[in-house]
């Protein structure tokens, strides 16, 4: 499929429109061009303001306009899988992220994205504000903010450590023959990270063990590095391990998020039954 990057500044005498302007730059149909748009792959920076994305195909343009349209034909073909609303907080939300759904979208687009999806469902519109992050490979519990004051507490019960973050996950070998419960704390990036789980079953006919695993910090892929560190990797991993590989993608969930409520001071947890 058709792939294609262009950042192009809008001259005097350039359509005037960014439907328009995009069709006379590149090799695109408008009417491609316009799901690009409406999928987030077209970008708007004028001399006064930050790079933002641009959606209305009939938007004004402005000689000294700079537009980009990042087109990536597969992308923009995939029908993403549909988030689940857990419980609406109003200020905040919990979502369950399926696998395969990405956090936020990148300069090819965020169809594929929670954040958009979240942004789409509220009739009224509500501001959105992600407050953590999951590997796209990775399912589980996501929070989200509703307004800034909000996003700033939740940020910071994250910052200081006070958000509890429970996982399941299946892993190569048998972990009850090395030991049944512990901590990982080998640092990642030169950061603390500690990774605490208790061995809950082996399947000897797989050789995989079933985990719940507690996280307090969030380093970048903690949970599966730390794993493959101990020469135990998350099944379904594709960046982690050897002989861990399968056709139903990574087996981990993130399955629980206890803190307490930065308005109320209530402690409240969130869980996903899985299966």
């Amino acid at each position: 499929m058709q792939k294609l990057s262009l950042t192009k500044t809008v001259e005097p005498n350039d359509p005037a429109t960014a439907c328009d302007f995009l069709a006379a730059c590149t090799s695109l149909s408008k009417s491609r061009i316009k799901d690009a748009m409406t999928k987030g792959a077209v970008w708007l920076k004028r001399q006064k303001g930050k790079q933002q994305r641009l959606r209305r195909a009939t938007a004004d343009l402005k000689p000294g306009d700079r537009l980009s349209i990042y087109y990536d034909g597969a992308l923009l073909s995939i029908v993403p899988p549909r988030a689940e609303l857990i419980s609406d907080q109003k200020r905040y939300s919990v979502w369950f992220k399926p696998a395969g759904l990405m956090s936020q979208g990148t300069k090819f687009g965020d169809h594929c994205s929670l954040l958009r999806q979240i942004e789409l469902s509220y009739k009224p519109k509500r501001n959105v504000y992600l407050i953590q992050r999951l590997d796209r490979e990775a399912s589980g519990l996501m929070l989200l903010a509703h307004d800034r004051i909000a996003a700033g507490r939740l940020s910071r019960l994250f910052q200081t450590r006070q958000v509890i973050k429970k996982y399941t996950a299946r892993v190569l070998g048998n972990l009850s023959e090395t030991r049944l419960q512990g901590k990982i704390d080998w640092k990642l990036e030169g950061k603390d990270a500690e990774t605490e789980f208790a061995f809950d079953c082996y399947d000897p006919v797989t050789h995989t063990s079933e985990v719940e695993i507690v996280i307090r910090t969030g380093r970048k892929h903690q949970i599966r590095r730390h794993f493959e560190m101990i020469g135990h990797p998350v099944i379904g991993d594709p960046r982690y391990g050897k002989g861990n590989q399968n056709k139903e993608g990574l087996q981990l969930v993130a399955i629980a998020l206890e803190f307490e409520c930065p308005f109320n001071r209530k402690r409240l947890v969130f869980e996903y039954a899985c299966g």
